[in-house]
C-alpha cells in the first residue's frame, strides 16, 4: 500500500513539474510588439477599426504574447506611403488598398480590384480557392511583403459630384478624385484624375479644388460629410466590383513569427475580412437612407459613359499587358477566374436576384 502511495505521490509531483516547466517556457518567450500603420483615419470605424481589431484579435488568441499597435496616417507616414514603410521595414505591418500605388506597378490594383471585375465574393473565392493569393503572393515577394486579404468595402458607389454627368461631354476637364486603373479610365474619357488622401478629400471639395470624389459608399461618405459639398451621388462604382483591404506584413518580421503565430495571425486576418464586408453590406442601406433625406440627389451613370468606360478599360488591360509582364501574369490568371464565375452566377444566382427583385417592385 505504502509502495503504491509513494508511486502517486511522486507521479503527482512529476506531473506538476513538467507542467510548471511548460509554463516556464510559455512565459520566458519574448513578447512579439509590431507596430500597424494604416491609410485610414480613426473616424472610419470599419477601415481604420478593422485594423484595431486584427490587433485585439492576434493579442487574445496569443494570450497577449504577439502584440500590434495601430498608428493612424500621419502618426508614422503619410497615409499613401503605407506600402513603403512595411517594405522597407519602417514598420512591421500596415494596412492599406493596393491600388493607392498603382504608379508603384499596376500590377498591384488586382490586389484591391479591376474596374468591371470580380464582386467580393468572387473576389474571395479567387483569393481563398482560386489560386489568387498564391499567384500575388509572387507579385508582392518582389517588395519583401506578405499580403493578406484585409478586408472588403463590397461593391462601392460612383462618388460625389458638384455637377450632374448626364454624357461623356460633361466628363471632359472634370476633376475626380479616384485612384489607379479608375483613374486612367476616367482620364481617357476627358476628365482629370486626382490622388487625394482620404483626410483631404472633404476640403478639396468644398473648396473646388476638385469636382468630385469617390470615396467607398454611403456609410463612410457620410461620416466624412461629402454630402454636404457635394449634391449629386452616382451609382455605380463600376471600377470597384469589389474592393478588397490588404494586410501588408514585412517579409523579414513574418519569418520571425513562430508556427503557432503565424496561423494566428492568418485566423485573425481571415476573420477581419469577413467582418468588413459584412459590416458593410449591413450598414450601407440604412445610411444610404439617410443621405439621401438629407438632400443627397442619386444618380445612376448612363449607358452610354458604362459603355464607353468598359470599352476604355479592355483597350488599358490589354496596352499593360504587353508591357508589364508583372500584369500579364496576374491579369490573364484573374480573367480566367472571372468569366467562369460570371458565367456560374448568370446561370444561377443572378436569376434568383432578378426574380427577388421583381417581386419587391410589386410590393412597393
Amino acid at each position: 500500500m505504502k509502495r503504491r502511495q509513494f508511486i502517486t505521490k511522486a507521479s503527482t509531483l512529476a506531473g506538476a513539474g513538467i507542467a510548471s516547466v511548460g509554463i516556464a517556457k510559455a512565459s520566458s518567450n519574448p513578447k512579439i510588439k509590431w507596430r500597424m500603420t494604416t491609410s485610414f483615419p480613426r473616424n472610419l470605424d470599419l477601415l481604420y477599426g478593422t485594423s484595431q481589431r486584427l490587433a485585439d484579435s492576434v493579442a487574445a488568441m496569443s494570450d497577449g504574447e504577439f502584440e500590434i499597435q495601430v498608428f493612424a496616417p500621419g502618426e508614422i507616414v503619410p497615409s499613401t506611403q503605407v506600402f513603403d514603410a512595411v517594405q522597407n521595414g519602417t514598420v512591421e505591418m500596415g494596412h492599406s488598398t493596393s491600388n493607392y500605388y498603382h504608379g508603384k506597378n499596376k500590377a498591384l490594383s488586382i490586389d484591391t480590384c479591376l474596374p468591371f471585375g470580380l464582386t467580393t465574393r468572387m473576389q474571395n473565392a479567387w483569393y481563398y480557392a482560386g489560386g489568387g493569393t498564391e499567384i500575388l503572393r509572387e507579385l508582392f515577394d518582389k517588395y519583401n511583403i506578405v499580403n493578406f486579404p484585409g478586408g472588403n468595402s463590397n461593391t462601392q458607389m460612383g462618388g460625389w459630384f458638384r455637377k450632374e454627368v448626364k454624357t461623356i461631354a460633361d466628363l471632359k476637364g472634370l476633376k475626380f478624385r479616384i485612384p489607379g486603373f479608375g483613374g486612367e479610365i476616367f482620364s481617357r474619357l476627358g476628365a482629370i484624375p486626382q490622388n487625394i488622401a482620404v483626410g483631404d478629400i472633404y476640403s478639396s471639395l468644398e473648396k473646388g479644388t476638385i469636382d468630385a470624389t469617390e470615396f467607398v459608399g454611403p456609410y463612410d461618405d457620410q461620416r466624412l460629410g461629402l454630402q454636404q459639398v457635394a449634391p449629386y451621388y452616382y451609382t455605380p462604382g463600376f471600377w470597384e466590383g469589389s474592393a478588397m483591404l490588404t494586410f501588408y506584413v514585412n517579409k523579414d518580421a513574418w519569418n520571425t513569427l513562430s508556427p503557432r503565430n503565424k496561423i494566428i495571425f492568418e485566423r485573425a486576418a481571415a476573420e477581419c475580412n469577413m467582418w468588413m464586408a459584412a459590416q458593410y453590406d449591413a450598414k450601407n442601406p440604412e445610411a444610404l437612407a439617410t443621405v439621401i433625406k438629407n438632400g443627397a440627389k442619386l444618380r445612376s451613370f448612363s449607358k452610354e459613359i458604362l459603355q464607353a468606360a468598359y470599352d476604355v478599360a479592355q483597350e488599358i488591360y490589354t496596352e499593360e499587358a504587353e508591357i508589364n509582364e508583372d500584369f500579364r501574369k496576374i491579369y490573364t490568371h484573374w480573367k480566367d477566374f472571372l468569366n467562369k464565375e460570371y458565367q456560374w452566377f448568370r446561370v444561377n444566382e443572378n436569376i434568383f436576384q432578378q426574380f427577388m427583385f421583381s417581386q419587391f417592385r410589386r410590393q412597393s
